[in-house]
């Protein structure tokens, strides 16, 4: 998505794009996106939410990190089309000659970002769960606490709560749409360190609400 979103920025100064609060905070931070003036706006993760925040918002292209790419008029019709969506990395492709995809993914600025993560907890609970949980860090961030040993900067909480840390480091806790699990990942800009702190951090607060299970996976 940040690679398409590069190409796309540098033809389209300005391009707003929307991305699901699942997706990497290189949307935010990559150096090449800020020099076109790209902007992008966090969202619900879930294909039906991104499509329609796009729309409302005049978006160019919605990206969900699930693969759901929604592009806009004139690039595309506005809905997760995969035809358009292998033009756009073709076309990418095309204007970068001497270089292969592989390349221009390790263009990219280098992340720590964990797999998603999944602790069970019943559909019947985990919307009050995630709320308590919201509550908690909105609460940190109020009292000028910190997480991991740093500052809270921002907290997105349009699904869930996506807590960012001074450097980029952010981790994510929401209820999942279908399942009987909650949704964590978490991601660092700076180290691996850094993102198995805020994970340690998020697990933690989790460990307090007994309704909260076993992961499907953890780092």
């Amino acid at each position: 998505g940040v690679m398409l979103a590069r190409d796309i920025a540098a033809r389209n100064k300005g391009a707003l794009f929307v991305v699901d609060v699942k997706s990497t905070g290189l949307f935010l931070t990559d150096p090449v996106l800020k020099e076109h003036g790209a902007k992008t706006l966090y969202w619900k993760t879930g294909h039906s939410y991104i499509k329609r925040y796009s729309h409302e918002t005049g978006a160019l292209v919605g990206f969900e990190k699930s693969g759901h790419f929604f592009f806009n008029p004139p690039l595309g019709r506005g809905y997760d089309d995969g035809l358009v969506a292998a033009l756009a990395v073709l076309d990418m492709l095309d204007r970068n000659p001497d270089k292969s995809l592989a390349e221009l993914k390790h263009a990219l600025p280098r992340t720590w970002q964990s797999p998603t993560m999944s602790p069970h907890c019943g559909d019947e609970v985990k919307y009050a769960v995630v709320d308590r949980v919201v509550d908690h860090f909105k609460k940190v961030a109020a009292n000028g606490g910190e997480l991991a040993g740093q500052k809270i900067r921002e907290l997105i909480t349009v699904n869930g709560v996506r807590v960012v840390l001074d450097d980029g480091t952010w981790g994510l806790v929401r209820a999942s749409s279908n399942k009987p699990e909650l949704v964590v990942v978490v991601e660092s800009p700076t180290s691996e360190a850094n993102m198995r702190a805020i994970f340690a951090e998020i697990d933690a607060e989790l460990a307090k609400h007994p309704e909260v299970g076993a992961y499907n996976q953890k780092i």
